[in-house]
């Protein structure tokens, strides 16, 4: 069975895209780098191409570059400056052949490497990634967190989770083999789609520690997003116990309770849950929608409202208030948060 995609699946692959980005500006996981080119100085012959890269002009600056192949001899690393510039258009198909050109060129092209790594892995080619990214870790052991997170998906999109594992471990510190290890591979295997795998670990993590925090509330997670209740219940429940001070285990068990229709108990959850984080918005939602389910619908109204405060770009508290100001008969209202509720979907719909 395919885990669904899920918000959580969403968020691994915005921290993705932020690393990924990050190195588009600075391309190096490490603290030093070979890239075997010319300095960077008015009279390279990179100069002005550079200076268009940095302005986001990448058709006009590998342009220049290209007319560079005619010179006689070639400017020494132009290939490695086609790499970069291809790679941070994002034509990773170019950018892989001319690092790879770079690479024969100069063996010691740290940059090269790295960036041939990540241009495979986003051309869709995790697997030819992998023996490029394990390099770049290698390097930089200890400090190469960027490189061991990237190159843990690329394990997990390639169904290595044992090496996965071990990429995340040394990410977090910890033995490869050790309940916390399971738990931070489950928790990007549930990120990334891999419900089956996830399960698995968690269930792993709680067989080598049955008080690791985290390990029942990943499970439950899961469970919740399958809409396996009871079993989700059960898994929050346990979490509890063990971690009582944690908020987002109040609110996760408050959301099984209410689709169980139990809404006195989702309520108590629901409140614990602000008290102890008043500041995600996601339990005032809840909670606006258990009040209005049990017919309190102006108290609805006010923990709706507190959470349109918080996230006013959000579309779901509207179409909610929206339908609470519609129950209290005050139609303009609803029309306004319907029609806001609306503009933000379509805004949702239409982002690339």
């Amino acid at each position: 069975m395919v885990f669904p995609r899920t918000f959580a699946a969403l968020l691994g692959q915005t921290m993705l895209l932020a690393l990924i980005l990050s190195a588009a500006k600075a391309p190096t996981f490490g603290a030093t780098q070979n890239t075997g080119s010319v300095p960077s100085d008015s009279a390279s012959p990179f100069a002005s191409a550079r200076k268009l890269l940095q302005l986001g002009k990448f058709d006009q600056a590998i342009t220049e570059l290209e007319a560079l192949r005619q010179h006689e001899p070639q400017p020494t690393g132009l290939s490695h400056e086609l790499g970069v510039a291809y790679y941070r258009k994002g034509d990773y198909v170019n950018a892989v052949l001319n690092l790879e050109a770079a690479q024969k060129e100069n063996p010691k092209d740290d940059e090269a490497v790295q960036l041939t790594g990540l241009s495979l892995y986003l051309a869709g080619k995790p697997g030819d990634a992998i023996p490029y990214l394990e390099k770049v870790r290698a390097w930089y052991p200890e400090a190469n967190v960027d490189a061991s997170y990237i190159l843990g998906v690329a394990y997990i999109q390639t169904k290595k989770y044992p090496e996965a594992r071990a990429a995340f471990a040394k990410m977090f510190g910890v033995p490869p083999d050790s309940a916390p290890a399971y738990l931070f591979c489950g928790r990007m295997l549930l990120r990334l789609d891999f419900g089956p795998v996830a399960e698995e670990y968690g269930h792993k993590a709680i067989a080598l520690d049955p008080k690791l925090p985290m390990a029942h509330f990943l499970l439950g997670e899961l469970y919740l997003y399958q809409s396996k209740i009871p079993e989700a219940t059960a898994q929050f429940e346990q979490e509890l116990t063990i971690n009582p001070g944690y908020a987002a285990v109040y609110y996760k068990l408050g959301d099984a309770y209410l689709r169980t229709q139990k809404f006195d108990e989702a309520e108590k959850l629901l409140q614990r849950s602000i008290w102890l984080d008043a500041t995600a918005t996601g339990p005032f939602i809840l909670m606006g929608k258990v009040l209005e389910r049990k017919g309190e619908t102006e108290l609805a109204v006010r923990a709706l409202e507190r959470a349109i405060s918080m996230d006013p770009n959000n579309a779901m508290p509207h179409q909610l208030l929206g339908q609470a100001y519609r129950q209290l008969g005050r139609t303009d209202d609803a029309e306004r948060e319907l029609k806001q509720a609306e503009r933000l979907e379509m805004r949702d719909t239409t982002k690339p």
